[in-house]
């Protein structure tokens, strides 16, 4: 049990004959009193500080825990959308790759194509070629031959002796 200031302030002392001064005593308990009153204020005081401090404590780790848990979703999402992403580049990349890969089929498929048809033209353009000098061969040898001359030489010798008759 502890000691109230009001348990110094009763306290008797019996007396003696050769005992203290009574005075004294007196002001030395009424200081004690006011000493001891002046500590229990600042227990009380200090007592309070503790327990408001213990509630921010309180309150603080609270928060702390809270913040915790937040960084680990935080964390765990990043870690997330980070592997959700490099699946999606991956499957872009492979499309990407499988688009490439059709474009160049195709365009070798055209290129071919192409090849061949050029091939193509250039063989019918060979037997144009070929037909087109044998005709123009054929026309030059048959213009160079005498046989103009002696149509021309027919027409005209028989329509002027028909003219010359007429006249006459």
């Amino acid at each position: 049990m502890s000691l109230t200031p009001l348990d110094i302030h009763n306290k008797e002392f019996t007396r003696s004959f050769r005992g203290y001064d009574e005075d004294e005593v007196n002001e030395f308990l009424d200081q004690v009193i006011k000493d001891y009153e002046m500590a229990i204020r600042e227990k009380k005081d200090l007592t309070e500080k503790v327990e408001q401090l213990n509630e921010k404590l309180g309150h603080f780790t609270n928060i702390e825990t809270t913040l915790n848990k937040s960084i680990l979703v935080a964390q765990e999402t990043a870690e997330e959308v980070k592997g959700n992403a490099t699946k999606e580049s991956k499957l872009i990349i492979k499309e990407a790759e499988k688009n490439a890969d059709r474009i160049i089929n195709e365009a070798l498929n055209k290129s071919r194509r192409i090849s061949m048809d050029v091939e193509e033209l250039k063989k019918q353009a060979k037997v144009f070629r070929t037909r087109l000098k044998m005709l123009v061969e054929a026309q030059l040898e048959m213009i160079g031959t005498d046989d103009w001359e002696e149509l021309f030489d027919a027409e005209f010798g028989g329509e002027l002796e028909a003219a010359a008759d007429k006249e006459s």
